[in-house]
This record gives C-alpha cells, structure tokens and sequence, in this order.
C-alpha cells in the first residue's frame, strides 16, 4: 500500500431553506452550487461525491471541486485558496443565504491506494466495502473512494486524521514527483495543466465524470452545450513518450502549424500528455516547435474502477 499527504483545502457550505425555491431548489446553497458548478448538485445523494468544473463564459476550466453531501451541508475539496474562493463565492453569492466555513486549516489529507488499501480501511475504520464515489463520515473523519485522484483505486481520508497517520509506515510514503508520474501514466486530467484557458474540458475523458448535460444551466454551459451536441471537438488529450527534454506548453507543429501542445511531463518517466488534433491520431510520431519527436501512446481514457 502506498500514502501521500495532500495539499488541499475545505470549505463548508452550508444554507437556509427559502420560501422563493430557485429554479424548485429550496436550499440556497445547494441551488447556489448547482448553478455554479458542472456537475449535478442537487440530485447528488448524501454520503456521496462528485467531480465538478468551474468554467467561464467561453467554456474553460478555471476551478475544480470535489462535493460531499453530508446532508445538511456540502464540503468542497480543492487545491485552490480557500480564502480566495471564500471571498469569491461571497460576491457571487448575492442575497442568496449561502454561508462558508474554512475547514482547512483544521483538516489533514492523505490518499492512500494499492495492495492492501482495502484491508487497510477495514482494520482502522470497520469498513467492510465502499462504492466509489461514496464516503463514510466517523468521528470527524471521512473516508471515501476515488479513483480520479490519480487513476489508481484508492482512498481518500481527511479530518482530524492524526490517529490514523499513526497507523501508516513512513516507508509507504511516496513523493509529489511519484504521485505526478502515475496520474501522468493514468491519463488523469489537472486544473491548470490539461484544464485550462484555451481547451473545452470536453477534448479531455475527464467529461463523463465532471458534467452533467441534464441539469440545466451554469457559466459556460451554452459553449458546452452547444460544442457536445453539434459533435465531437476536433482536439483530444493523448499520451505521448519522449527522448528528449520538454517543456510544458511546447507546441507540437506541422510545417509550423500548431496542432497540439505539451501539457504535463512525468518527472520519473519519459512520459507526457498533451493536446493533438484528432485528424491526427494515426499518426505515430510528431515534432515540436523546438524539433524534438514525440511519440503518440495513444487517446487518454479513464478505467473507471468497478465496486468489488
């Protein structure tokens, strides 16, 4: 089994119910959330999570966000400033009774996953079995499945954490470089890497789990919208191998015409991903603006990880 601490921050959002139901929402910060972000809030049952976007107008990923439900509030993960979200989400929030607390500095996280995990969340916390995209919450504690960490099936576990940090061998622990590498290898899209100004989430196969296109609307849903039902965006995410140094944001050209780009480079392997032209795809092997090949792995998918 392998751990990690994780740098992330905690908001707690949380509401009043209000006469004036917004769009048949009664509880402004979930109608608050739903609005806001890409994925379905207020059909999103308690004890479970979900993968969200935030986006501009033009249909970028500026923001990402796991949401629990806890029932009579909902927690956001993100690697963002809390304070800054804070006093964001304070402006946008209007009139609307919508109010935040900043968990994180009272919170640890760690992530764990491997052979073993599973027994591992057994013995410390008497959990026998648990769907991904479901969270159990003990003691101050939560611990759910996420496989969209890093592509590996693992845990997530954050609170007041120090007794279980007691039960975890130092020798376990990987490195930020490590963790980068497999989430690299596995494809797993990253806010301001491969999601970002510039790239429609819907070019990455981060889109089945991060939007819902029932739900109705949100910023920058009409560009997505309007981009998912008139086919596929001509761009895709690709995993490429190298033999050369790369830099992130190097473009990938033909005949000095830019038909992708370098978004993310393992720092243990000679691995990257990056943007190609779907046009492209059978094509093996391309240049960068700097000359450097690039040898196309293939389109990024997610394995979504099945309950056992």
């Amino acid at each position: 089994m392998k751990w990690i601490d994780l740098n992330r921050a905690k908001i707690k959002v949380y509401g009043k119910k209000s006469k004036l139901a917004l769009k048949g929402i009664s509880e402004e910060h979930k109608a608050f959330l739903h609005n806001l972000l890409t994925n379905d809030i207020v059909n999103l049952p308690e004890k479970h999570f979900n993968y969200n976007l935030r986006l501009n107008g033009k249909g970028y990923p500026i923001q990402d966000f796991f949401v629990y439900n806890y029932g009579d509030f909902f927690l956001l993960d993100t690697e963002e400033d809390s304070k800054k979200i804070i006093d964001e989400f304070d402006k946008l929030k209007l009139s609307m009774q919508v109010f935040f607390e900043d968990l994180t500095p009272n919170y640890k996280h760690i992530f764990i996953f491997g052979e073993n995990a599973d027994e591992f969340i057994k013995k410390a916390f008497n959990i026998e079995q648990l769907e991904p995209f479901k969270f159990v919450f003990q003691e101050n504690v939560t611990v759910a499945r996420n496989f969209l960490r890093n592509g590996e099936d693992g845990y997530d576990i954050f609170g007041e954490i120090d007794d279980v940090l007691n039960f975890l061998e130092n020798k376990n622990k990987i490195t930020q470089e490590e963790f980068e590498s497999i989430r690299i290898e596995n494809c797993i899209p990253k806010i301001h890497k491969e999601l970002k100004e510039g790239y429609l989430p819907l070019e990455t196969p981060i889109t089945e789990f991060a939007i819902s296109f029932t739900k109705g609307c949100y910023i920058g849903q009409e560009v997505i919208a309007r981009v998912y039902y008139r086919g596929n965006p001509p761009r895709t995410l690709a995993k490429f191998s190298f033999n050369e140094n790369l830099h992130e944001g190097e473009r990938i050209v033909d005949n000095d015409k830019k038909i992708g780009e370098i978004t993310s480079i393992s720092p243990k392997k000679n691995i990257a991903l990056g943007y190609i032209l779907k046009a492209k795809l059978r094509e093996n092997t391309f240049k960068t603006e700097s000359g450097k090949d690039v040898k196309l792995l293939g389109e990024c998918k997610i394995n979504a990880v099945n309950s056992k």
